[in-house]
């Protein structure tokens, strides 16, 4: 039985990336999970929470199987400086990127079949020099993807980002017509492609309060967003829009469509972690690669305290086994 092979990268020491894959470890999984961290580092925080944790150095040349509940393969990539819970340190902060690249070319090159990644200190990473807005703009220019894009999902919505990290003012004029109508074909393409579904129902919402008001509250919808439904509708996708964001969340409306394609970040995105915040995941479409995350940050303040809720790489990582799985089920039928 096919065994998918799958990297979690522990993310920021100082956060509770390491709480989070250190807890991974206590859970049988019907996947070979190989967490990329400094070893010392994850050897220390189960100690720290008083968990069970035998690590083994991770093996490429050994053949995938199913995790093993109290073990972890550990593909060690050492920490730059000391860590101390709570605080990050800018001088880790190219151990982190190794991480990241290491993993990323891994999945590339067909070591991994999914990519798991834990939650990063933007702020920490852009001091130390890198050009870091997030992990989705990062791994598709790691990957040459032309346009990434964020879906987040639980097991009652998805919500997928037209624009991502960018501040609000500047959202308007980033809502091209190509942007959206690559947009699009994207989540169209790859809810086919993962979720097996065909011709997915896809809600456009609009821009602006009650979609532009017939042009009265704002000329994207007008301009931009409807005649890009109208173009790809001609093309054969399932759309529907542009849809007033106040009304497109209500549960009758859900009920009739597969994903929401929201316009901004804080448009679509609090909806979802309002309806299951720890436990949503987010997932990059757009990728030659997969990869899912979690849908919160690094809670420095809960690192090493045993506080955390780490459902959410738990579910992230689950995604990535059903999808890693299914993916290739399907390409070799």
């Amino acid at each position: 039985m096919y065994k998918p092979r799958i990297v979690v990268t522990s993310g920021e020491p100082a956060g509770v990336g390491p709480d989070a894959c250190v807890a991974l470890a206590q859970t049988d999984w019907e996947a070979d999970l190989v967490v990329a961290g400094d070893a010392a580092l994850l050897a220390a925080t189960a100690a720290a929470l008083e968990l069970p944790l035998r690590i083994e150095p991770y093996n490429p040349a050994r053949p995938a199987q199913s995790h093993r509940a109290g073990t972890l393969a550990v593909l060690h990539i050492p920490a730059r400086n000391p860590v101390i819970a709570g605080v990050p340190d800018v001088g880790n902060a190219p151990y982190v990127i190794e991480m990241l690249d290491r993993a990323c070319d891994g999945c590339t090159n067909g070591e991994f079949a999914a990519m798991v990644t834990a939650p990063v200190q933007k702020s920490t990473l852009m001091d130390g020099g890198y050009a870091f807005s997030g992990h989705t703009e990062y791994l598709a220019a790691r990957t040459r993807a032309a346009l990434p894009v964020m879906l987040l999902l639980n097991d009652r919505l998805r919500v997928a980002l037209v624009t991502t990290h960018l501040a609000l003012a500047d959202v308007p004029r980033a809502i091209t017509r190509e942007r959206l109508r690559s947009t699009l074909r994207i989540v169209n393409s790859d809810l086919e492609r993962f979720f097996s579904l065909d011709s997915p129902r896809i809600a456009v919402l609009g821009l602006n309060p009650h979609a532009g008001e017939a042009g009265h509250l704002g000329r994207e919808e007008l301009e931009v967003i409807q005649p890009v439904i109208e173009e790809l509708k001609a093309e054969g996708l399932n759309l529907l829009g542009p849809v007033p964001a106040d009304t497109a969340f209500t549960s009758r409306f859900l009920n009739t469509v597969d994903v929401i394609v929201a316009m901004y970040h804080d448009q679509g995105l609090p909806v979802i972690k309002h309806i299951g915040f720890g436990h949503a995941v987010n997932m990059t479409l757009g990728l030659p690669i997969l990869r899912t995350s979690v849908d919160h940050g690094t809670a420095l303040g809960l690192a090493r305290t045993g506080k955390a809720d780490t459902g959410s790489l738990s579910a992230a990582l689950k995604l990535a086994i059903e999808l890693s799985s299914s993916h290739t089920r399907n390409a070799g039928s």
